[in-house]
């Protein structure tokens, strides 16, 4: 995690922070904005009512924004504001190894409970189908709730209150196809899309599609032929998404390939709008 600790007049106390932490010391006018946008995690050494109103502007969503934690200027307390569950606890946990008291109001840390979060940042995975972490997190509260580790090749069918757990990646590439394509045009078609935005295999998080292609065996051969991870969405989640109609409408969808990449990416972001490749249409998101 890249660190920024910035500071309003306590220049030691931060180079301190930032050793601890192997961070580093940000220090300009608009040290906190920046290191907002350019960090993973910010420490902040000043008063939390400065903290809270210089970022509530740049707050967008807990799975893009940085954690950002309040150190008191006597080094006493730390204190998570945001992103708790995306290393403002970590953080704190590791000034309590220095001295620190940790100020944690995540319900799932304040009462000694796990969380789909931590669990992924455990094993180096990602929150695929990141809304479901609401209900499972609630869970937890209330008792264990077993986790599983399917190795495949397998199909898993998961409700909407399961937390799917997967390698990290930035990319979701959304894949629409006629029926009975095959396995090879369709992977062809999907690294020829991947290319043209320069973005390599290992950077997907995961390839998308309707539910309704659940018996495509070209679809299925190619996303395992790309070592990928195939999740098909269900149609209310598909018409949900703020993309522009496509012929998909004939089939009860307003798209496949823009709404289904849509559905799991982190940034809401379509970086290339559909495109068709002879029988096939991909879209990328992030």
């Amino acid at each position: 995690m890249r660190i920024a600790v910035v500071h309003t007049g306590h220049p030691e106390q931060a180079r301190t922070l930032a050793r601890w932490l192997n961070g580093e010391v940000v220090e300009r006018p608009d040290a906190l904005e920046l290191a907002f946008h350019e960090h993973e995690g910010v420490v902040a050494v000043m008063a939390m009512g400065i903290v809270v109103r210089k970022i509530a502007p740049l707050v967008r969503d807990k799975w893009v924004d940085p954690a950002v934690v309040v150190v008191t200027p006597d080094l006493r307390f730390c204190v998570p504001v945001l992103g708790g569950h995306h290393g403002g606890n970590e953080i704190a946990r590791t000034l309590a190894g220095h001295g620190l008291t940790p100020v944690i109001s995540t319900a799932t840390d304040a009462l000694g409970k796990d969380s789909v979060e931590e669990i992924a940042g455990r094993h180096g995975m990602e929150v695929v189908n990141k809304s479901s972490t609401v209900a499972v997190n609630r869970a937890f509260l209330d008792g264990d709730v077993p986790v599983y580790r399917i190795d495949g090749p397998a199909v898993v069918l998961a409700s909407s209150n399961v937390s799917v757990l997967s390698m990290r990646g930035e990319y979701v590439v959304g894949i629409g196809c006629n029926r009975g394509t095959a396995a090879e045009e369709i992977r062809q078609a999907v690294l020829d899309a991947l290319a043209s935005m320069d973005i390599g295999a290992e950077e997907v998080l995961a390839y998308t599609s309707t539910i309704k292609k659940a018996d495509e065996a070209g679809l299925l051969s190619a996303v395992r032929e790309l070592d990928g991870r195939l999740f098909l969405i269900d149609d209310d989640t598909i018409n949900s998404q703020p993309v522009s109609p496509s012929k998909a409408e004939i089939i009860g969808l307003v798209g496949v390939a823009e709404p289904s990449a849509l559905a799991l990416a982190k940034r809401k972001e379509i970086i290339m709008k559909r495109r068709a490749y002879g029988n096939v249409t991909v879209a990328i998101a992030r």
